[in-house]
């Protein structure tokens, strides 16, 4: 059997914009916080997109509550069920919370204890299965069959890109002429998102792990790799690239730039000690990167750093 997603259809920027229409009033815009002591390290003015601020903790929310209201009503109240190694879980789970709807999500048995007190936090159910994707999706199956409920994916579907790609639509508005805009790439959601929300403007870099390079290797070979064991403290990063998301990101050429373990945290520290807010290892990547590469074209001063989430225990 298969993976449990269903849609192959791939987004576009009006489906992005129908998605900003379809979540107004509903999350918040983020706000954006720079530090002098940043600029100074990276030699170009830096902007950081605090999604750390979103409801439930995260960008998450941002596809988790699209693809739930583009259901039929009828078909949600059937209930929410996905897999998740944490902010995209309690994502929906706080989706379902806030549509009085219920919520099952199959999480990894070495996922964050933190973020697996969230996803309970906002009411949902957790079902544990092995590390791997694979071990994932095999038990998401099983739930699906047993409950009756919606699959509502992690990365991988049209309404998810659209939704994490409002977070892109939004860094247009608040940071007119941006150079650059960096970003994780985990699953890719939100890379394939803010590609087709504001690469045609501004050119749009991806991070990842050395240790969860997939999406990196994906890009140089031209198909899409099989994820790597799920090692990195990067935990947000720890999936593989969607079968979407990479028609969209290798369509784009996104550049996808590497950093090591230690440079993760070393980023991490010094992101919340600059910026005064909690950060992940995984919204750490692109900062890392950043220090260690600069940006991509020559000439660029100034530069969006999304900070993804903040569902860290300190």
């Amino acid at each position: 059997m298969g993976s449990p997603q269903v849609s192959t259809r791939l987004p576009t920027h009006k489906n992005v914009l129908a998605a900003q229409r379809r979540l107004r009033g509903r999350i918040h815009t983020t706000p954006i916080l720079s530090s002098r002591s940043l600029n100074e390290m990276a030699g170009v003015d830096l902007l950081f997109k605090c999604e750390s601020l979103q409801r439930s903790g995260s960008f998450k929310y941002r596809g988790a509550l699209n693809a739930t209201l583009a259901l039929p009503r009828l078909q949600r109240k059937l209930g929410l069920a996905t897999h998740s190694s944490g902010n995209h879980g309690a994502a929906v789970a706080a989706v379902a919370r806030s549509l009085g709807l219920t919520a099952t999500v199959v999480v990894p048995r070495n996922a964050s204890k933190f973020k697996r007190q969230a996803i309970r936090r906002y009411g949902g159910h957790i079902v544990p299965c092995g590390k791997t994707l694979l071990s994932r999706e095999r038990r998401l199956r099983e739930v699906l069959a047993d409950s009756g409920a919606v699959y509502i994916p992690p990365y991988d579907h049209p309404a998810i890109i659209a939704g994490q790609g409002t977070a892109g639509l939004e860094i247009l508005q608040q940071c007119p002429g941006a150079d650059e805009l960096w970003v994780p790439v985990g699953g890719g959601g939100l890379a394939a998102g803010t590609v087709l929300a504001a690469g045609a403007q501004v050119q749009v870099v991806g991070a990842q792990p050395r240790l969860a390079r997939d999406a990196h290797v994906s890009m140089r070979r031209g198909s899409r790799q099989p994820p790597m064991p799920p090692v990195t403290v990067a935990d947000g990063l720890r999936t593989g690239l969607g079968t979407l998301n990479f028609a969209v990101l290798h369509g784009y050429q996104l550049p996808i730039k590497l950093v090591s373990e230690a440079e993760i945290i070393a980023a991490q520290k010094l992101a919340m000690s600059c910026l005064k807010i909690l950060v992940e290892p995984s919204s750490a990547v692109p900062l890392a990167a950043l220090l260690k590469y600069g940006p991509v074209q020559g000439g660029s001063r100034k530069v969006v750093v999304v900070i993804t989430g903040g569902n860290v225990e300190l």
